[in-house]
């Protein structure tokens, strides 16, 4: 069936994960941030995912501003950063992260060619709702779609399902794009077409499916429809 409904993870797809770090490190009340931000980012991304898996296995479901904010507690102490004012200021950045610079346009195409499009996210409303605000994208999306809905993390299949209950579109009609790979993976498996924005050139994930479109960045979305 042709595709009519393009979905998007927000955070490392839509939405810069390194930007609050870069930024607070231009700053000069958080200078100690600027010879280890990468590293910040990094970890704090990394644990902010793994904190999301343990969770779902556990069945210890919180939402994302929690995850959110114990990834930064660890990335910090590991990379030996204890100043607090620095902790508030990457945390109010993170409510603001930069969308990639081919997003808008990726979407008015989207939008042009008559697709639905959406985000379908592990973050909490308030957050989603904020980082689209920031990155005024609002009007090119008809749905933020968010995980507390279903009270589970992604990769789980009740999470996918949030977008045909919302669209009541066939898992075939849905091309869904994440920067992650088991994600892309995951939906892949659930039945989405999906495509994994490959922004790091990292190794291809080895799960139980596998994307059906690798990229680099999310320019040439519009051209898979």
């Amino acid at each position: 069936m042709p595709i009519t409904t393009c979905v998007f993870d927000a955070y490392g797809t839509l939405f810069d994960v390194n930007a609050a770090a870069a930024q607070a490190a231009t700053e000069p009340t958080h200078h100690a941030l600027a010879p280890v931000w990468p590293a910040i980012a990094r970890d704090w991304r990394l644990k902010q995912l793994q904190y999301t898996w343990l969770r779902a296995v556990a069945g210890r479901h919180c939402d994302f501003w929690q995850v959110t904010q114990d990834g930064l507690d660890w990335a910090m102490e590991a990379n030996e950063l204890t100043d607090a004012a620095t902790r508030v200021r990457l945390l109010e950045l993170y409510w603001e992260l930069a969308a990639y610079a081919e997003v808008p346009a990726m979407l008015t195409a989207l939008k042009a060619r008559g697709m639905a499009t959406a985000i379908l996210s592990n973050g909490s409303p308030d957050m989603l709702q904020g980082a689209v605000k920031s990155a005024g994208i609002g009007a090119l999306l008809d749905a933020v779609l968010s995980v507390e809905d279903v009270g589970v993390f992604k990769p789980h299949a009740r999470v996918y399902d949030l977008v045909g209950g919302h669209f009541g579109c066939a898992t075939d009609q849905v091309l869904f794009v994440s920067s992650n790979g088991w994600d892309a993976a995951g939906a892949a498996g659930y039945g989405f077409r999906t495509a994994w924005v490959n922004r790091a050139s990292e190794p291809m994930d080895r799960l139980y499916a596998k994307p059906h479109h690798v990229l680099t960045d999310l320019t040439t979305i519009p051209e898979l429809i």
